[in-house]
């Protein structure tokens, strides 16, 4: 159990992901709690042609991947302005355009070798610089949750009387994508353009299920998507594969495993109104 940790790369790879995973972790239960999985799906697919840029230009994945995510926002905000036109149909025109011109250019003849790790992740390739990103990355969704909590809580639970209250339910929409957004940018470099939905919706979603309080379920799905995180590089270590891919499916099991601990749960739960609010929220608008 100790022998991984002796290789400095095992050590960067344990500290990327148990940052990222604390951090998507806890963004992830306010991302599966306002109905916004699929976006935190498509904002990943829509940055894969930044990623292939910054990949043939010889500079760091964040340069490319950070524009790309501003101009595929841009890009469903005009497309859903289109009469006719539904959000959820501007963002499937949209992301499926930027992830074909990101598989033209993955495919282009300048395409460096090796760019097939932008789709699956190189965890075990996070540099010192890319953990100290993830440090940034941590930091940045802990404050801004933090200072968010409240608005969130309100816009989430009844966006009718939010306004009444003093709340501005587009602000906490935009503020949350932004979030969701500087951390697909960040997780991408470790767990790839397909892989990197997993430790935003899949930790928080197997937390749902074993807690009714906003809090607690925070803190259990960042536990939980660490405990993935570590499950997952051992498991690519002793078994030779991808070290994304391991991560993943070791998110998956998180999730399988809390699907009967969830019965349980919410066998023994007091407040049954409660948790079906918890469990079934308003979609976002």
């Amino acid at each position: 159990m100790l022998q991984p940790l002796q290789e400095p790369f095992m050590q960067r790879a344990l500290v990327e992901v148990t940052l990222v995973g604390a951090a998507g972790g806890a963004l992830g239960c306010w991302i599966v709690f306002y109905g916004l999985s699929y976006a935190a799906e498509s904002l990943a697919h829509s940055i894969f042609p930044g990623l292939v840029l910054a990949a043939i230009a010889g500079v760091p994945l964040l340069l490319g991947a950070a524009p790309a995510i501003v101009l595929a926002a841009l890009a469903i905000a005009l497309c859903a302005r289109i009469a006719g036109v539904s959000r959820e149909a501007a963002v499937a025109v949209v992301v499926t355009t930027m992830f074909g011109l990101g598989v033209l250019l993955a495919l282009s003849p300048r395409s460096p070798p090796g760019v097939e790790s932008l789709l699956f992740g190189d965890v075990f390739g996070a540099t010192n610089a890319d953990v100290a990103t993830a440090a940034g990355l941590a930091v940045v969704v802990a404050v801004g949750l933090r200072l968010l909590h409240g608005q969130l809580l309100i816009a989430g639970f009844d966006r009718g009387a939010a306004r009444s209250l003093g709340v501005s339910v587009p602000f906490a929409d935009a503020a949350l994508l932004v979030l969701l957004a500087a951390g697909t940018v960040v997780a991408v470099q470790g767990l790839g353009n397909l892989l990197v939905v997993a430790v935003f919706v899949g930790p928080a979603a197997a937390a749902r299920r074993l807690s009714s309080r906003m809090l607690p379920m925070m803190a259990l799905a960042a536990g939980l998507a660490v405990l993935a995180g570590v499950a997952g590089l051992y498991l690519s270590y002793y078994a030779g594969t991808a070290g994304g891919a391991s991560v993943a499916l070791a998110i998956v099991a998180v999730y399988l495993l809390s699907l009967p601990l969830g019965r349980l749960a919410r066998a023994n739960r007091p407040s049954e109104g409660y948790d079906r609010r918890m469990t079934e929220p308003e979609p976002s608008t």
